[in-house]
């Protein structure tokens, strides 16, 4: 009995272990090779189980965006989106905003087949080719059927005199169309054949190079003080074909070369006409531009969509252009900047207000009477205590501005017992003057910029 049991214990020590499978055998194919079914489009999804996120719905989002890298946008050398760019850029961004809005509209995509371990999980999906090419042709006809019927209505607005409304079915046919502008899609109108794409656009252009806007004056001269003499222009706009006014006509203001505050939009009245009212001058630029256009975002209610914002960028906008001539704030500068009652050789936070003032565009006068501002600095500093061997200085300062012509004050800021320390009075008073003019610069002068030039 014991010479039995020796010999099964031999034998199980000679028996071969049991090895676990490899993790990567137990993977299907479509995970080792990229999967091609013909005549289908296919995509790979994949995201991680870390309890953060919907993986399955993650896993699928990341399939699509793969199956939808397969489809190609291509643009006909007949269609408008070609003859327009004058490189490829124009092209490569209407190709990217088509795919990035396809994987939100694909239909009738199935799962394949799904994965998972412990810690990932990968999906497969595929999209008839066939199926797809039926669904989007049918799209592009109801898109064309509803364009079509936009021109026509636009095409009799215009007969009728009626140019802004027409601006608008233009707008509204070229954007049931917006998906396609890289397509020469051929439709017969009045007896003749078009590229319809191509024809909306012309139209549109067409009519926008009738309106003319001009400003009345072209040139102001005016202080960076603005709201001290609020400014304001008169924009016109009319059809430059019979010369009357495009009444309703929406206008946008903004600047072009310098930068400040100009109400943004306006609507022409009866006789053509808008005031265009500028609040701020905010560069220190002396010469600055404010330009006046066509509101084409107003006139076709699709500013927000990036397929027309491709397309707008390219039309012709009619536009007038305002040449500001800005005046640099005068300013007369008086101080008193003292060290324990006794008048300091060197004024320090006067000299550095001078410099931070410079540098935002102001210029400086000795004649009050020919000054705008007047900034006027007070400074004492006062002995403290003793600590050891340092010393403890207290700096108290005041900056007030007023205007010269109204000697109207209308901002004052304080520096109120700013601590200094040094080995002495003198060093600890200095150490003082230098928190202080750091705390200007910092902290101060932000709020002291906005106050003086609103």
């Amino acid at each position: 009995m014991k010479r039995f049991f020796a010999v099964l214990i031999v034998l199980a020590a000679c028996s071969p272990k049991v090895q676990p499978p490899d993790p990567e055998s137990l993977k299907p194919s479509w995970l080792k090779t990229t999967p091609y079914q013909d005549g289908y489009y296919t995509g790979i999804g994949h995201s991680v189980k870390d309890g953060t996120n919907n993986y399955i719905q993650a896993a699928k989002k990341s399939a699509l965006d793969d199956l939808v890298s397969e489809i190609k946008v291509n643009v006909s050398s007949t269609s408008v989106l070609s003859q327009l760019e004058l490189d490829k850029k124009l092209t490569e961004q209407y190709q990217q905003v088509i795919q990035t809005t396809a994987a939100d509209e694909i239909e009738e995509f199935e799962l394949v087949d799904a994965w998972e371990d412990n810690a990932n999980y990968w999906v497969y999906y595929r999209l008839s080719i066939a199926r797809y090419r039926q669904i989007k042709e049918e799209q592009k006809q109801n898109a064309t059927l509803l364009a079509t019927d936009y021109l026509q209505k636009a095409r009799q607005a215009e007969k009728a005199g009626e140019r802004l409304q027409a601006i608008g079915l233009y707008f509204q046919a070229f954007r049931s169309l917006e998906k396609y502008l890289g397509e020469a899609i051929r439709v017969t109108l009045d007896g003749k054949e078009i590229l319809l794409v191509n024809e909306i656009y012309s139209s549109l252009q067409s009519i926008l190079d009738k309106v003319n806007i001009r400003v009345t004056p072209a040139e102001i001269t005016l202080n960076r003080r603005v709201n001290q003499t609020t400014q304001t222009v008169t924009a016109k706009a009319t059809y430059k074909d019979n010369n009357k006014p495009s009444e309703g006509m929406p206008l946008a203001a903004a600047f072009e070369k310098g930068a400040g505050d100009v109400y943004p939009t306006y609507k022409a009245d009866g006789t053509g006409q808008a005031k265009i009212l500028l609040t701020k001058i905010g560069s220190k630029d002396l010469e600055q531009t404010v330009a006046i256009k066509v509101d084409i975002d107003a006139l076709s209610g699709a500013g927000s969509s990036p397929l027309y914002a491709i397309i707008a960028k390219t039309l012709n906008v009619p536009r007038a252009q305002v040449d500001l001539k800005v005046q640099r704030p005068i300013v007369f500068l008086t101080a008193q900047e003292k060290t324990f009652g006794q008048q300091k050789a060197n004024f320090q936070i006067s000299n550095k207000l001078k410099n931070l003032l410079a540098n935002n565009g102001f210029e400086f006068t000795d004649d009050k009477k020919s000054a705008d501002l007047w900034f006027d600095v007070t400074a004492d500093a006062e002995k403290g205590s003793i600590s050891g061997s340092i010393y403890i200085t207290y700096l108290t300062s005041v900056i007030k501005v007023s205007t010269v012509k109204e000697s109207k004050e209308i901002y004052a800021t304080t520096f109120d017992r700013i601590k200094g320390y040094g080995l002495d009075y003198d060093k600890s008073s200095v150490d003082a003057y230098n928190k202080t003019m750091e705390t200007l610069e910092k902290e101060r002068m932000n709020e002291l910029l906005n106050t003086v030039l609103q």
